[in-house]
């Protein structure tokens, strides 16, 4: 092509005819040849192979980004008290989370709306959410006493929100918590009885006095009981605590009472040497034995006691007869003037016992006069009293023999950590056992 350009600027027409002649059988050669030209070369590849074992393994080996898997709710550190506390982890095999997203709604209806019920559609509000929560606890405020709630928590990380833990219920009291101390301010015997810091933990031992009675006698053995109080007082409105006791206590009383009366009580000689009193509070003067079968006051209920107490020990808790909460025709003659409530246990000849719930809540309805016990876990009515509440009533606990029982302490008093668990050393003084 390159000649053919140079030759067209040939001005000699004799040179130019010549040229083009040679040019014009140069092409049709050339065109000639192109009509039968074919490749050498296999264009199919038929004959090569790509291995491709390196890149997919390289596939294989990447490592993508998972969500975290269902959160586990740690049910023995989960409640409702003052506050509703929470707490999770993640299983082993989960991805990490950066934060978690806690989510709860109010059941309405009531405790049936979910306990032993079926829930209606429109049973349940609309859920609220506490977003970006750091660590594997959260506390929930500004509830309605006596509801049931339902939680549920998911983590989140790079690859998004992962799955929904399981629901979790819980119960909420059915009065404001009423957060008090322990006080021994009509004595403590430090050689049997020590209180933990912060005065919601105690813990009883026999003491050297048991030892020296056990020494001198072969018959009986002369116990003493230790008596704490809470640390305020209440006449009017509702108030409710809880409150947990070892199951290896020897025995423990757990109630109220009028301030005055308890004070008095606590000053009266006590001789517990006698069997058929082990299980009772030192009563006064006016009392009779609770365990003739007769009211504590006026016969039919009318004068209610200025006390209320449950016995445990050993990992049993005594419930009087009439316990339940389901209010029947009779009335059934027991400690305090107890209504029998329970049409399945009404007519019980003897007080029965009961395996001790991990919790024991107290309600005291001072505007009603009546005192209820619960398993604090579930909020199952243990027992239901009347009393007198006309008059100051403070918390008390009664030790008789070795025990302890902790307060159960306020959600909003918990630090974002659970801290570790609390020990309490007991240090007692060296008497002179000959005197």
């Amino acid at each position: 092509m390159a000649y053919t350009q140079e030759l067209l600027k040939e001005t000699d027409q004799p040179c130019f005819v010549q040229a083009a002649r040679v040019t014009h059988s140069r092409l049709g050669k050339a065109i000639e040849n192109l009509q039968c030209f074919t490749l050498s070369a296999d264009p199919s590849f038929r004959y090569f192979h790509l291995d491709t074992s390196k890149e997919v393994k390289l596939i294989h080996s990447l490592d993508f980004i998972h969500a975290p898997l269902a959160p586990v709710i740690d049910t023995q550190k989960t409640l409702a008290y003052d506050q509703l506390f929470l707490c999770w982890r993640l299983p082993q095999d989960s991805a990490p989370a950066w934060h978690f997203s806690v989510e709860y709604q109010r059941r309405a209806g009531g405790a049936a709306a979910t306990w032993g019920g079926t829930s209606s559609p429109n049973a349940a509000t609309s859920w609220l959410r506490l977003d970006e929560v750091k660590g594997t606890n959260a506390v929930v405020d500004q509830l309605q006493m006596d509801s049931v709630y339902v939680l549920r928590v998911r983590g989140c990380n790079k690859a998004g929100f992962g799955e929904y833990s399981e629901e979790v219920y819980l119960h909420t009291p059915p009065a404001p918590v009423l957060s008090f101390s322990l006080h021994s301010r009509w004595g403590l015997h430090a050689d049997r009885l020590a209180l933990g810091k912060g005065q919601t933990y105690a813990r009883s031992v026999p003491g050297l006095s048991l030892l020296q009675a056990a020494d001198r006698t072969l018959t009986s053995c002369h116990l003493t009981s230790d008596l704490l109080v809470g640390d305020l007082s209440v006449n009017q409105g509702r108030h409710y605590w809880a409150c947990s006791v070892e199951p290896g206590s020897y025995l423990v009383k757990v109630g109220v009472g009028q301030e005055a009366k308890l004070q008095e009580w606590f000053h009266l000689p006590q001789d517990m040497a006698s069997p058929r009193l082990m299980f009772s509070f030192p009563l006064p003067p006016e009392s009779c034995d609770p365990d003739s079968g007769h009211d504590s006051g006026a016969e039919d209920g009318q004068d209610s006691p200025p006390y209320c107490f449950l016995t445990m020990g050993m990992g049993k808790i005594l419930l009087p007869q009439g316990h339940g909460h389901t209010h029947t025709q009779g009335d059934s003659h027991s400690l305090g003037g107890v209504h029998s409530h329970s049409s399945n246990h009404n007519n019980l000849p003897h007080p029965h016992t009961a395996p001790l719930p991990p919790r024991l809540g107290v309600c005291l309805d001072c505007d009603k006069g009546r005192v209820t016990f619960y398993d604090a876990h579930s909020l199952r009515i243990l027992w239901e009293a009347h009393m007198d509440c006309s008059s100051p009533v403070c918390p008390a606990f009664c030790f008789i023999g070795g025990g302890a029982l902790q307060l159960q302490d306020l959600v909003a008093n918990r630090s974002v950590e659970e801290p570790p668990p609390r020990r309490v050393t007991i240090q007692t003084r060296a008497t002179n056992l000959s005197k």
